[in-house]
């Protein structure tokens, strides 16, 4: 049963990554739409889930939260590192992008949607009342998790078939991952804790990169407006299934 429902996971990410390719004519939107769409996922759903799975502290912080900063420095890191390199051997970058970095988030995403399959079947373990609630907020925000697969792999310059193909895998990595349930069991305190760094790392790429860029070029009300409707979508979504 969990693996049947993942299935729809797997449309509705696909249906994310098809609008984000179809709409380039309004780049500018489709970034203010992503990156509204991530920071709704970061603030109000990874984060909290975080913490309530992680639960104990170092030093005084939450051990999410530590984990939540070292990402957002680890993705620093990572792209400055590869963008100094390439710049050092003279190869192209993407308006001083590295590609890399772009695959490397994607593959992120790849494994935060895995994560939501493992959801599904952990839920469906519980009882089949818990693993619907669970399997409709995963489904309903799989459209952003393609949406943005696809638009970060493109923003970073990488051609549009590996775009593609990062937007398959993130698709098809929620049935894996409810398959998955079947022989896996995750801590908690390790599934708050990726959360944590995952969310760093999508907040990182969504408030240095795809916001600045979405209004570099067309600082328009309507770009604005896209980054407030999909953070408030992401809050409708969280808001429905809890």
């Amino acid at each position: 049963m969990a693996v049947f429902v993942a299935l729809g996971a797997f449309l509705m990410t696909l249906a994310g990554g098809w609008t984000a390719q179809r709409v380039t004519d309004r780049r500018h939107l489709v970034l203010g739409l992503a990156g509204g769409l991530m920071l709704g996922v970061v603030g109000l759903d990874l984060l909290p889930e975080a913490l309530r799975a992680a639960g104990r502290e170092v030093f005084g912080v939450p051990a999410a939260l530590l984990l939540f900063v070292a990402g957002f420095l680890v993705a620093h890191l990572v792209e400055r590192t590869l963008a100094a390199r390439q710049a050092a051997h003279g190869a192209d970058e993407s308006n001083g992008r590295a590609p890399e970095v772009g695959l490397t988030a994607a593959a992120a995403m790849v494994g935060h949607s895995f994560m939501d399959g493992v959801a599904i079947g952990a839920a469906f373990q519980v009882g089949g009342g818990m693993g619907t609630a669970v399997a409709l907020a995963v489904i309903a925000h799989d459209f952003a998790d393609g949406f943005n697969t696809y638009t970060i792999t493109s923003l970073y310059g990488n051609a549009r078939r590996k775009a593609i193909a990062m937007l398959v895998a993130d698709a098809a990595a929620p049935v894996a991952g409810a398959a998955s349930t079947a022989y896996l069991t995750i801590p908690a305190p390790l599934l708050g804790g990726y959360l944590g760094f995952f969310g760093g790392v999508l907040l990182y790429l969504a408030a240095a990169e795809i916001l600045p860029e979405a209004h570099h070029e067309h600082p328009a009300p309507a770009t604005l407006l896209c980054t407030v409707a999909g953070a408030a979508f992401i809050w409708l979504v969280v808001g429905l299934a809890a």
